[in-house]
C-alpha cells in the first residue's frame, strides 16, 4: 500500500466534497468456493482500497464528516489461527497504516450506523454489488436487501467518481507496473500461438507470467480464434494454421492497478490479404483515435471518429455503401463493431464500474445514447487531464448479428448483406492500449509492445 499520508489526503478530500454525514465504507469478506476454508483469491473493493488501503478481510471504515471522527473496525486475530496464517497485525496497527487512530469491533459498526440514524443524519455508502455486502448493508440500516441499492448516496458516489478519475503521479506508476507485466504477457502469446496448440495452453501460460511477475490477472483472459464473441470465455479451440486469435489481457499489480492490453495474432505467422486489409484499417482507426485525445475533447466524439473511420474503410472493401456520416449517425457500422471504442483504467480494468456507468462516463449534459452499439459506449464525457483510458476498436464479423439484422431489413442503405456471405468465418480483429490523457494530448503507458503489422507476425513466425 502507498504511504499512510495518501490515504489521510484522500479522506480529507471526500470529507471536503462531500460535507455532512456519516460514510461507510465496507471492504470485503472472504469468498467462499464450496466450503468456509476454501476460498477464492481475496480482492480487496477498490473504493475501500483508494480510501484506506488495507488488503485485508472482514475490514469497515467510517467516517464521520460532522465530528470528524475515523474510525477502522475489525476483530483481531485469533491467537489459535496463527497455525495456519502466521503472524497477523492487530488492528490497531492495521489502522496505524492508514494514518488512523481509532479502533473498534466489528460488532461496534452496528451501534454508530444506528446512533446516525435515530439522529435523522444521513448515512452514505457506494452501490453494492457482492450479495454479501448487501446483505451486511441492509442488516447495518435495518433494512431489507431490495431497499438497499436505492439508499446510495448519489452525492458520495459523484465525490468518489470524481477523485478516482484524477490518477495521481504514484498511480500512473502503478498502472505503468501493470501494463509492462500485460505487454510480457502479449508478447509471450504472440511467440507461442502455434498451429496445433490449444487456446487453454496458451491463457494458462500467460496467467502465469502475471504470477511470477509478482501480479495477477486483472480479469479473466480472453485468448481466442472466435475473434467475433468480443469478450469469450472459451479456450477449447485447436489453433489452426490461417485462423487469427484475438488476445486481450490485463495484469494487476501487487497494489490492485490494472492493465488491459489487446492485440489480434496471426497463427501460423502471417496475415493473408484479407487479414491484412482489416488488420491495417483497424490499427489506422486507433492510430487516429490516439491522435484526437486531449483535455476537452468528449470521448463520444472520439468514437464517433472511429467508427467513422472503419465505415470508410468498409466502404472501400465493398462492405458498406452511402454516405459514410450518416451511415454512422443510423448506427449502421455497428455491424462490424457493435461497442465503444474504450473506457476508464485504474484500481478495476473497468474502473469504478461498480458505482454506475452512468456516474463514470456521463455528465448530466452528456446521457447514454439509446442506440445499439452507442449505448455500449462505457464513456462519453469530456476527458481531463489525469485520466487514464483504453482505446480499442475492432471489426467483428458475427454470423447471428449478420443473420437477424438482414431478415429484419435493417440499414440496407448502408450494407452490402450479400457480399458479407464470404465472410462470415472471418472472425474479429480488435487492437487495444491504455493511455494517460496529458495537459496537452495522450500517452500511451507501458513499453511499446508490438502492433504494426510486419511487427506482429515476426513475433508470431519466430
Amino acid at each position: 500500500m502507498f504511504d499512510a499520508a495518501t490515504y489521510v489526503a484522500r479522506r480529507k478530500e471526500l470529507t471536503e466534497r462531500v460535507g455532512s454525514g456519516l460514510v461507510v465504507l465496507l471492504g470485503h469478506d472472504e469468498c467462499p468456493m464450496n466450503y468456509a476454508d476454501n476460498v477464492y483469491p481475496f480482492r480487496q473493493d477498490s473504493t475501500f482500497l483508494y480510501y484506506v488501503g488495507l488488503d485485508d478481510p472482514g475490514l469497515a471504515v467510517t467516517l464521520d464528516l460532522d465530528s470528524g471522527a475515523q474510525v477502522l473496525y475489525g476483530d483481531d486475530p485469533d491467537p489459535d489461527a496463527v497455525v495456519w496464517t502466521g503472524p497477523q497485525p492487530s488492528l490497531h496497527n492495521r489502522a496505524q497504516q492508514t494514518g488512523m487512530k481509532e479502533v473498534a469491533g466489528s460488532d461496534a459498526l452496528q451501534a454508530t450506523v444506528q446512533k446516525a440514524l435515530r439522529a435523522g443524519r444521513p448515512v452514505r455508502f457506494v452501490p453494492p454489488y457482492r450479495a454479501r455486502t448487501l446483505l451486511r448493508l441492509a442488516d447495518l440500516l435495518g433494512a431489507e436487501p431490495a431497499q438497499v441499492a436505492s439508499r446510495a448516496c448519489p452525492r458520495l458516489i459523484g465525490a468518489v467518481v470524481a477523485q478516482r478519475s484524477i490518477k495521481s503521479t504514484e498511480e500512473i506508476t502503478h498502472i505503468e507496473q501493470a501494463v509492462e507485466i500485460t505487454a510480457r504477457m502479449q508478447t509471450a502469446a504472440m511467440q507461442q500461438a502455434r498451429p496445433g496448440r490449444v487456446e487453454r495452453e496458451i491463457a494458462g501460460h500467460i496467467e502465469g507470467i502475471a504470477l511470477a511477475c509478482g501480479g495477477r490477472l486483472a480479469f479473466p483472459t480472453i485468448f481466442s480464434v472466435r475473434g467475433e464473441v468480443l469478450h469469450n470465455p472459451f479456450y477449447g479451440n485447436t489453433l489452426g494454421p490461417g485462423q487469427m486469435a484475438v488476445h486481450d489481457c490485463g495484469a494487476e499489480s501487487p497494489e490492485h492497478y490494472t492493465g488491459d492490453i489487446t492485440r489480434t495474432i496471426p497463427i501460423g505467422g502471417r496475415f493473408d490479404p484479407r487479414q491484412r486489409d482489416v488488420y491495417t484499417l483497424v490499427l489506422e482507426t486507433q492510430q487516429a483515435a490516439l491522435a484526437a485525445v486531449r483535455p476537452g475533447v468528449e470521448f463520444r466524439a472520439i468514437h464517433r471518429l472511429a467508427c467513422e473511420h472503419l465505415a470508410e474503410g468498409l466502404k472501400a472493401m465493398g462492405l458498406m455503401k452511402g454516405d459514410t456520416q450518416e451511415a454512422v449517425a443510423a448506427g449502421a457500422h455497428a455491424l462490424f463493431m457493435p461497442c465503444g471504442l474504450g473506457h476508464m483504467l485504474g484500481l478495476d480494468v473497468h474502473d469504478m464500474e461498480a458505482l454506475g456507468e452512468d456516474y463514470v462516463g456521463y455528465t448530466d449534459a452528456i446521457r447514454r445514447s439509446g442506440q445499439f452499439g452507442l449505448r455500449s459506449l462505457r464513456l462519453a464525457r469530456a476527458l481531463e487531464p489525469g485520466f487514464v483510458i483504453t482505446v480499442e476498436p475492432g471489426v467483428y464479423f458475427i454470423p447471428a448479428l449478420i443473420d437477424r439484422w438482414r431478415a429484419e431489413g435493417r440499414w440496407t442503405d448502408f450494407i452490402h448483406y450479400d457480399r458479407l456471405e464470404s465472410w462470415r468465418d472471418f472472425g474479429g480483429i480488435r487492437i487495444e492500449d491504455d493511455v494517460l490523457v496529458t495537459e496537452t494530448g495522450g500517452r500511451l503507458l507501458g513499453p511499446p509492445i508490438p502492433k504494426a503489422l510486419s511487427d506482429v507476425e515476426a513475433l508470431a513466425s519466430g
